[in-house]
């Protein structure tokens, strides 16, 4: 006689239900994996997100990014419960600017305007006068008068994007992104000679040579909107893959290409590992717990809600 075996319960299945239980909703970057994204209630880039995040009803924000966004999402979100499926899921490009360090930094320059990446820590956001990401960056420097000095923090090769659109001359805190510093110009020649017709996509977060290459640079969501109403066929994609499977779904009918990196043949060097720590069953589990939860210090949000809400506001 064989042995009952207890059921079985699809992970998606149970996900919903306690969306539902919770009261929560979750909310996703574009560069988590596929099965996130499928379950989430609403994907975008920073700034959709934290637009998101204002304006939810929910009692449980699950947040499926990094460490920055979830902390974005506390910020807006005091009274609520805020959860991360790893705690671990941080950002090089945060990383690369601590705010002691910055600190100090800003002291050489005491009358300027101090512009950060919404890609920080709520203590560098703490000493910034506005936040920016990559959609709303162009139009936040454009906000300040000619005659004031901009320092701008911390992604050095976005900066110079922004100089370049600008005209504007701005101080640069030199960070990066341990992802989008790693597309071979050499190699993405090499593709655009293979496939003349295919057109490259690129965030503005690579480095200036991979920007030269470009057909379109711009935001994630930019990025999504070029692939869905170009003509083009086929795309060479120089930012975090995860997007593609957006891409996908908007012109299943259209060719998405990895960026290559340099160095070896490495088919997951442009996967961000820090956004990859994220899995389904880490959101589940987090739903479940109500943790890891997102804490701040109340003075520290309300200092980093300022320049925040300055961005929604110019937005």
């Amino acid at each position: 006689m064989a042995l009952a075996t207890a059921p079985t319960t699809d992970i998606f299945d149970e996900i919903q239900e306690l969306k539902r239980t919770r009261n929560a909703v979750i909310l996703a970057h574009y560069y988590q994996e596929p099965d996130i994204q499928d379950v989430a209630d609403f994907i975008g880039d920073s700034l959709a997100l934290a637009r998101q995040a204002k304006s939810t009803d929910a009692d449980v924000i699950v947040f499926c990014g990094v460490h920055f966004m979830a902390e974005t999402a506390k910020i807006l979100n005091p009274e609520r419960t805020v959860v991360l499926p790893d705690l671990r899921a941080g950002c090089s490009l945060a990383d690369s600017c601590p705010a002691p360090a910055f600190a100090r930094f800003l002291k050489r320059y005491p009358d300027h305007v101090v512009v950060s990446y919404v890609n920080t820590s709520a203590a560098v956001k703490a000493l910034s006068d506005v936040i920016c990401t990559s959609s709303n960056a162009e139009k936040i420097i454009r906000s300040i008068p000619e005659d004031r000095g901009i320092v701008f923090a911390p992604d050095q090769h976005l900066g110079r994007y922004l100089i370049r659109k600008t005209g504007r001359d701005m101080v640069l805190w030199p960070g990066s992104c341990m992802v989008h510093t790693l597309f071979s110009e050499r190699k993405i020649r090499q593709l655009k000679v293979r496939y003349p017709d295919a057109e490259v996509l690129a965030h503005p977060e690579c480095e200036e040579r991979v920007l030269a290459l470009a057909d379109h640079v711009g935001s994630t969501k930019s990025l999504l909107s070029r692939a869905a109403a170009s003509r083009a066929r086929r795309f060479i994609v120089a930012t975090e893959p995860g997007i593609i499977h957006q891409m996908e779904k908007l012109a299943p009918d259209k060719e998405f290409i990895r960026a290559p990196v340099e160095g070896g043949a490495c088919d997951v060097c442009s996967e961000c590992p820090h956004m990859r720590l994220n899995t389904l069953e880490k959101v589940r589990d987090c739903m479940e717990r109500l943790e890891p939860e997102i804490t701040m210090d109340e003075k520290l949000r309300l200092r980093a809600l300022r320049p925040i809400e300055r961005m929604l506001e110019l937005s």
